[in-house]
């Protein structure tokens, strides 16, 4: 075994005992080109990227219909604080290896119209494996479908990368239907920001949350018998 295959499994180990529910690593020989509003001195040479995924809530998203409940945004902030303080962990374990890392923050909006982050955790969990982007601009697991939620470390620690997997929504259309901001396309990468935007901000008014969420598509995007996703 090689010093990054052992330093994966190591890592690999350590994520799972933190209870997050996958892990993946990702090659991004392009990361000054995908990260937003960092510098190129800070991510300089953290061209491997680990992707790292929590599992939410049936019981929770189920109690969605066509709005966002409080219930769900208290499982929603739980996920996140969950998310960035195991990255931090699992971060630190990293820098006692004599590499470097960098946590991004699971839910630090830079752009909100855009909805854009530091960098988008779900390019990174693609690249690694974990799923693919799917017509509701989600990462789509084989397993929970979009019913997770990510966070990523960079790093410059060699280790074993995935790969894409060579799948995508096929005939699923379930979160069309019921997006109540019809941002979603029938076409996969047509995702309409904006309109999104505006719902999560109306939501967010006429709810009185505090913060912008849906979880409409969310819980529309679960694997069942009848898709085969």
């Amino acid at each position: 075994m090689t010093l990054g295959e052992s330093h994966y499994q190591e890592l690999k180990g350590h994520a799972f005992e933190l209870g997050f529910s996958l892990f993946g690593v990702a090659e991004l020989p392009d990361l000054e080109e995908l990260a937003f509003d960092l510098s190129p001195g800070t991510v300089r040479n953290l061209t491997t990227g680990i992707a790292l995924a929590v599992r939410l809530s049936n019981a929770v998203l189920e109690d969605i219909t066509d709005h966002p409940t409080r219930l769900y945004l208290h499982h929603y902030r739980q996920a996140n604080y969950f998310l960035d303080r195991n990255a931090f962990e699992l971060a630190r374990r990293i820098e006692e290896m004599g590499g470097r890392a960098l946590a991004i923050a699971a839910s630090q909006t830079i752009d909100w119209v855009n909805q854009r982050g530091h960098l988008s955790h779900i390019e990174v969990a693609r690249r690694a494996g974990l799923g693919w982007i799917g017509r509701n601009n989600l990462l789509v697991t084989p397993k929970w479908g979009a019913r997770v939620r990510l966070v990523t470390i960079l790093t410059d620690l060699s280790l074993p990368p995935g790969s894409p997997l060579a799948r995508d929504c096929g005939d699923c259309r379930k979160c069309l239907p019921v997006c109540p901001a019809q941002a979603i396309s029938e076409e996969p990468g047509k995702f309409n920001h904006r309109k999104c935007f505006e719902q999560l901000s109306f939501f967010k008014k006429k709810l009185n949350l505090g913060h912008h969420i849906c979880g409409v598509c969310v819980k529309a995007c679960y694997p069942d018998s009848s898709n085969g996703i």
